[in-house]
This record gives C-alpha cells, structure tokens and sequence, in this order.
C-alpha cells in the first residue's frame, strides 16, 4: 500500500472477527478494505474447533483462516502481513504505522487483535495447545466428558477452572504449576468434589500421538496420565494498545469497551470485535461480532460519502 493511499476500512487483525468483517465488507462491492495481520493469535494455535456450526467433525483455526481470507480475497479484500506499532487520528482519517515504518490510512478502522493466553514453557504443551488441551471451557468442556483430566495452572485461576470442569469428569487432578496459593475456601472445595491437588513444577506435556496428551510429568519425577487438559494461568494480554493510543475506552482488565449494538467505540468511526472486546472469547461470537461491525462500518461510510443521506 502506498503511503498516500485512504482505504475505506482497515481491519487489523486476520483471525476469526476480522476475517468475517472483511467477507462482509467485501460483499458490498464498493469499499477498498485491507487486513492488516502479523499471522499469531489463539486461532493459529487452535487445531480443532468442535462447536462451529457446519463442522461437526470439528476444524482447525488455521484451516478456518485459510477459507476466510480465500473467501474475503474474492470479494477483492487486500491482506497485508504487517505488525501495526501505532495508531493515531489525524482529523478524518486513521493513521497506522508498522513496525518497518510503513504508513497506512483509512476512513474506519476496526480493532481484532484478540488476545494471548498465558502459559509457561513446558515441552509438549504447545504441541498438544488447541488439541487435547485447551483454554476455553465453553468451547471445549465437551471434549473432557468422563475422561481423565489434568489443570496445568496457578492458584486461583486454576482452581477455578477446575471447580467447574469437574461437572464433566470425576477424574480431576489440578497441577499448581508456579505454586501461586488459592483461597482456603477454593482449596476446600476442590476436597469436596474430589479434584486431586498437587503443587508442583511440570516439566513436560507427553503426547502419545500428534497432539494428544498421555502425562504430565513432575519436577519431582511424578508422572500424571491424562487424557485431556486445560490450562488456567490468568494474566492473559489483551492486545488493546493500539485501542488505547486512540483514546478507547477500556474496561479495567483492558477489554475494550463498545456498543452492544454497533460495535463501535467511544472514538468516532473505530470498531473493535473479537477476544478484545467485552468479553466473548469465543469464536462463534467473534464471527458474529466482526459481521455486526462491518455491517455498521457500511452504514458510516455511506455516510461519509453522502452527509445528507441522499439515496443515488
């Protein structure tokens, strides 16, 4: 993209809520739209979403961005690999600038940055991440149905998360990894229920097949069969930099603040949608969010292209 050129909309972000912005826009034929994306984010990690209507056999993330940008990139949608450092306003337009320096303008901007789980660097855990293991319960509380499951996470945090996944299984350990102390009130009640405890270093995630967990093995030689995992460490990054260098308003654990409705922020013709937001974190949300977005970006770039609202 040239410096000088205006697009009528940047997405920046190319995972689930900022590819579906982009098939929408796209769909109207009239608007010169760019994604933006420096290919990361959960949906590269996830290998096998299971609740997405249409895919009951399940599909990876990567797969899904594949068909996304396919798709958006036939409605002419521009993608651009690009890390976008800053962000400004100057007076009708958006200013962002990449991490090479490049300069890119729009008339809208729409937020999908997302956001990036916590977790420790233990081999094995990436390679099972998205698979057998998982983040979200809502997403993949299913799939540890009756099955012997470990929490690799952190004091509150992971006990929480194992309190609620215990509806599902009977065979719940939870592995305080970093030794962060819960509440006695969380620690009894994990008694209650039955959940195994165990505070200590995990040293690998072992795989008995691409992405399937077997273990857990422990600083102290302890190894814990698993069938399936979750983890539960807190502290996630929200990717709202770029929102708050724009005058965003942010919730206290950064989420981005929109309308419920439109999607749009407190800031004049800039959008967010997707795990940014307040606070879905799933991705069939996402996708409904990016959709609501990009409908409510045609609407305000019809209006910028006739303020008196005359049909032509």
């Amino acid at each position: 993209m040239n410096s000088t050129d205006v697009k009528d909309c940047i997405i920046v972000g190319g995972g689930i809520a900022g590819l579906q912005a982009a098939i929408q826009l796209g769909r109207y034929s009239v608007y010169s739209v760019a994604v933006i994306d420096r290919g990361t984010g959960r949906s590269v990690i996830c290998r096998n979403y299971h609740n997405i209507l249409g895919w009951p056999k399940g599909v990876s993330g990567r797969k899904l961005r594949e068909l996304g940008r396919a798709q958006a990139e036939s409605y002419g949608v521009n993608f651009i690999e690009d890390d976008i450092r800053q962000a400004n306003r100057l007076g009708d337009y958006f200013e962002l600038t990449g991490k090479d320096g490049t300069v890119y303008r729009a008339k809208t901007l729409l937020l999908a940055t997302g956001l990036s789980d916590r977790f420790p660097d233990v081999p094995g855990l990436l390679e099972t991440l998205g698979s057998t293991v998982y983040v979200c319960p809502d997403c993949d509380g299913y799939e540890i149905q009756d099955r012997k499951t470990v929490v690799l996470g952190t004091g509150e945090p992971g006990a929480n998360m194992a309190l609620l996944l215990s509806e599902r299984t009977g065979d719940m350990t939870y592995v305080n990894h970093e030794g962060k102390p819960a509440s006695a009130e969380l620690m009894e009640r994990l008694s209650k229920r039955g959940i195994s405890y165990i505070e200590e270093r995990v040293t690998e995630v072992k795989c008995k097949a691409d992405g399937v967990i077997s273990s857990i093995e422990l600083a102290n030689g302890q190894s814990i069969p698993a069938e399936r995992g979750f983890i539960a460490f807190g502290g996630n990054r929200i990717h709202s930099d770029l929102a708050r260098q724009l005058g965003a308003e942010l919730e206290h654990n950064q989420h981005v603040k929109t309308d419920p409705r439109s999607k749009m922020t407190n800031v004049n013709h800039l959008w967010a949608a997707g795990d940014i937001g307040v606070h879905s974190e799933l991705s069939t949300v996402a996708m409904g969010e990016g959709a609501t977005a990009a409908i409510w970006i045609n609407k305000e770039l019809r209006k910028i292209a006739d303020p008196s609202g005359n049909e032509h």
